[in-house]
């Protein structure tokens, strides 16, 4: 036990000097990670591109080093720039810019020289390289007027439009500088994401727009009253071909009414007299067939009786309508026959 005490140092000692080797000759790629494989600081080739994740074996520093680089999506996002529009409006421009590590080796090979370590490549591609070439590609907003980037109705705007254009310049260069994918970047995506502009800027896009919505507003009322007017004439032309049938039609039945009658009206043309007598027998036919009712005047002949004032007038005699007493030549009552 006392040997076994005394031999604790020794394997301590033996267990550290194991870990510190296996930590000097193995590395752990991760599956977000890509490495690259140097010897003596420098990379060979494509072989030295680790991008399996798993353990790794190395030599010992200095002899040889894995440097890793998290491919997952990084933003840069540039400082607001002034720039020029078109037609000479200043405004404040502010972009960003989303990119993964797409070559490894490339990008180790362009930015090592910043140091050892990757954040040390990664500050220098953002603040060297992929800034500045983000603000000289939004040179692009001088192809662009003021109204194309600010459209009244919200849907005409050509922002998409510049974003695009930046992004074609940063992935291809041009006259504003090198294509990122020279040094092994990807751009994912490329935004405007603020437009600030001056006061004086302000007052002139806002008196603009002012202008351009009187004139979208006095060409919708002109389009209104021409489509007034277009369903107006098509309303009355609708009306005059009803109308013009419906006189057609009428004329139509007139005439046949008049072609049925013909014949009739030639037979009561023999003897007048007697067409009109047989038409009002018919009519009284009809009339008695059916419920009515006369209305006389009491003072026509016989419906004296009916007067309500009747009694009034005679004191409570009922004079009869034709008697002697009725015309003033005696009181009494007679039959139709007697005397008075």
């Amino acid at each position: 036990m006392t040997k076994l005490f005394k031999n604790v140092p020794l394997l301590v000692g033996l267990a550290l000097a194991v870990g510190l080797l296996l930590f000097s000759t193995t590395s752990i790629i991760r599956f977000t990670e890509v490495g690259v494989k140097t010897t003596f600081g420098k990379a060979g080739g494509p072989e030295d591109i680790l991008d399996e994740p798993g353990l790794k074996w190395k030599w010992p520093y200095p002899i040889e080093q894995i440097t890793k680089y998290d491919t997952r999506i990084r933003l840069v996002e540039a400082q607001s720039e002034t720039q020029q529009t078109a037609d000479d409006f200043q405004i404040i421009v502010q972009a960003f810019l989303s990119y993964r590590v797409r070559d490894p080796l490339a990008f180790f090979q362009a930015f090592s020289g910043a140091g050892p370590r990757a954040v040390d490549h990664y500050r220098r591609a953002e603040n060297e390289v992929m800034r500045d070439l983000l603000r000289s590609a939004l040179g692009e907003t001088s192809r662009f007027e003021i109204g194309d980037l600010f459209s009244p109705d919200g849907e005409g705007s050509k922002l998409d439009d510049l974003e695009s254009s930046v992004r074609t310049l940063l992935e291809e260069g041009g006259e504003s500088g090198e294509a990122l994918s020279k040094y092994g970047i990807e751009v994912v995506a490329v935004g405007i994401d603020r437009i600030i502009l001056p006061e004086e800027t302000t007052s002139s896009v806002i008196q603009r727009m002012g202008a351009v919505r009187d004139r979208l507003a006095e060409r919708f009322e002109s389009e209104g009253r021409s489509q007034a007017q277009a369903i107006t004439a098509e309303a009355n032309s609708n009306a005059e071909k009803i109308l013009a049938f419906a006189r057609r039609r009428a004329d139509e039945i007139l005439a046949r009414g008049e072609a049925e009658a013909a014949p009739y009206l030639a037979d009561q043309n023999i003897n007048p007299d007697l067409a009109v007598f047989i038409q009002n027998i018919k009519l009284m036919e009809e009339a008695m067939s059916k419920k009515f009712t006369l209305i006389f005047s009491t003072s026509d002949f016989g419906m004296q009786l009916f007067d309500p004032e009747i009694l009034n007038k005679t004191s409570g005699r009922l004079p009869i309508p034709g008697s002697v007493q009725d015309a003033g030549l005696g009181t009494g009552l007679t039959g139709t026959g007697g005397e008075g």
